[in-house]
C-alpha cells in the first residue's frame, strides 16, 4: 500500500510498544530496517520476531557516538538512510519544584538533543541523495503540559518547533520532516496506570478508548512514503479527538 520496498529505515526505541509497531509495519511493507535499542534481550526477542531485520545495541544519550552510528548505518542498510524514525526518549517525572537539575537534563539531553544529532548526521547524507523523510515521535503532551512532567513536555514542545525549523531548511533539498504527536497509548507504560485513573483518562477522549500502538504507526507509514511527499514541517496526532491542535 506504501510502496516502501527496500526502503532503508532506522527506527530509535524499537523495542517498546510503538517501536514494535513501526518496525512491524515497516516489515510487513518491504523496508530494509536497522532497529535500535539499549536493552540486550528485547533487542533478541525482536530480532527472533521478525528475521529480516538488522538490530544495533544503541544508547542514543552518548551523543559523541551518533555519528558514527550513522555512519555504520550506511554498511549494515548497504546505504544511506532513506527514513528516520526518532521514536526512543525517556520520562523522569517530579513537580517542577521537586524537579532536580539533573532530572531536567537528562530528559532534555536524551528526548531533545539527542534527536537533533540523529536528523544532523542523518540529513548530511539525505541530502547526498537528493531524498529523506524523518518523522520525529513527540506526544500530546508536548502541546498540552502535564502536571510532574515539565520537563518531558518541554523536550517533546522542543521536538515540534525544531522539527519545523528542519522542514523550512531542508524542503528544497527533497527532504520531509514531519511529527506524529500519540495521545495516550494501549502500551506497557500505560498497563501499570491504576484503573480508575485510567477509567478518567478515558473518560476525558471523545474516541473512548486508547489507542493502539498500530495507530501511531500508520500514520508514521504514511509519513513515510510517497503518498506524503507534499507534506512537511507538520505534526499529526494520534489521539483520539482528547487534543484538536
Amino acid at each position: 500500500m506504501f510502496n516502501l520496498k527496500n526502503k532503508k529505515v532506522i527506527v530509535t526505541g524499537a523495542t517498546g510498544g510503538i517501536g514494535n509497531s513501526i518496525v512491524k509495519c515497516f516489515v510487513e511493507n518491504e523496508a530494509i530496517v536497522l532497529a535500535t535499542g539499549t536493552n540486550d534481550d528485547k533487542l533478541k526477542n525482536l530480532k527472533n520476531t521478525y528475521s529480516e531485520i538488522h538490530t544495533s545495541k544503541f544508547d542514543i544519550s552518548k551523543h559523541e557516538n551518533i555519528e558514527k552510528f550513522i555512519n555504520d548505518s550506511l554498511n549494515i542498510l548497504n546505504g544511506s538512510p532513506d527514513i528516520l524514525i526518532n521514536n526512543a526518549g525517556i520520562t523522569r517525572d517530579n513537580l517542577s519544584l521537586r524537579m532536580s537539575e539533573e532530572e531536567w537534563n537528562e530528559v532534555l539531553q536524551i528526548n531533545l538533543t539527542s534527536t537533533f544529532l540523529l536528523c544532523k548526521f542523518s540529513l548530511k547524507k539525505m541530502i547526498k541523495n537528493k531524498y529523506g523523510k524523518i518523522i520525529n515521535i513527540t506526544s500530546v503532551v508536548g502541546h498540552t503540559g502535564n502536571v510532574g512532567q515539565a520537563n518531558y513536555a518541554a523536550s517533546k514542545s522542543g521536538i515540534i518547533g525544531f522539527s519545523k525549523s528542519l522542514a523550512l531548511e531542508y524542503a528544497k533539498k527533497n527532504i520531509n520532516i514531519n511529527c506524529v504527536s500519540p495521545g495516550f497509548i494501549e502500551t506497557k507504560m500505560t498497563d501499570k496506570i491504576d484503573p480508575k485513573f485510567k477509567e478518567l483518562i478515558i473518560s476525558k477522549i471523545p474516541s473512548n478508548r486508547l489507542g493502539s500502538p498500530e495507530d501511531v504507526a500508520n500514520v508514521v507509514m504514511f509519513l513515510s512514503s510517497d503518498l506524503a511527499n507534499y507534506i512537511t514541517g507538520e505534526t499529526i496526532h494520534v489521539n483520539g479527538g482528547m487534543y484538536l491542535g
